[in-house]
């Protein structure tokens, strides 16, 4: 069964995360850091376990969720994977970093594509990929049914949701996502979003103030 860790990192208190199995194999979901004393830390994480890192997976690329990924790819030579979709936003990353005054130094270059429906292995346990647009055009979230939780991204958070202010988002557009991708999904599955602390779906069902009939 695969182990989840979560790191926060960068300016905008991203959640990075760490999947990793038996075998010692493990996939980066969202790597956020922003500098060395968090790509250290990171480092300091996956050498302390011996985890072989297999590859990058992102739910999304704004640069709060990309701001490690170049780095990644260099430093373990991975591949980095996300939904076509998010071809626009990925290619406006070094704008949007420059309006925050941040540093950003490459646009990395997805090497794989994640599709609708897609089943992801790492050993013999496996992610789903559904598409929930709206925060950007090519949300994804990775479903791991057998442990009874999803790695949401941007898309729903404990009592609110992804903003959609930003381009490419769409706010009908996301609650739908939220209502046929994620509330179709057990009521006990917990979710691991891109910022804040875990929920799950019976909670935002029942009290997330977007959400209510």
């Amino acid at each position: 069964m695969l182990q989840l860790h979560s790191f926060c990192f960068n300016p905008f208190s991203e959640n990075t995360y760490v999947l990793s199995n038996e075998e010692k194999k493990c996939w980066i979901i969202d790597p956020g850091m922003y500098d060395e004393q968090e790509r250290e830390t990171f480092i300091r994480y996956l050498d302390g376990r011996k985890l072989q890192p297999q590859g990058i997976i992102n739910t999304h690329a704004h640069i709060d969720h990309i701001f490690g990924v170049q780095w990644l790819m260099d430093q373990y030579q991975i591949p980095f994977a996300l939904h076509p979709l998010e071809g626009p936003v990925l290619a406006g990353a070094r704008s949007s970093a420059l309006m925050f005054g941040l540093s950003f130094q490459a646009t990395p270059q997805p090497s794989q594509v994640l599709k609708e429906g897609q089943e992801l292995l790492l050993g013999e346990d496996l992610l789903q990929v559904r598409l929930a647009p709206g925060h950007s055009p090519g949300s994804v979230v990775f479903y791991n049914e057998q442990a009874g939780w999803l790695i949401g991204g941007d898309v729903l958070f404990a009592g609110s949701i992804g903003r959609t202010d930003l381009p490419g988002g769409n706010h009908e557009q996301l609650l739908q996502s939220i209502r046929s991708q994620l509330f179709s999904l057990p009521p006990e599955t917990v979710v691991y979003p891109g910022h804040g602390a875990e929920t799950s779906i019976a909670e935002e069902m029942q009290y997330n103030p977007f959400l209510r009939p």
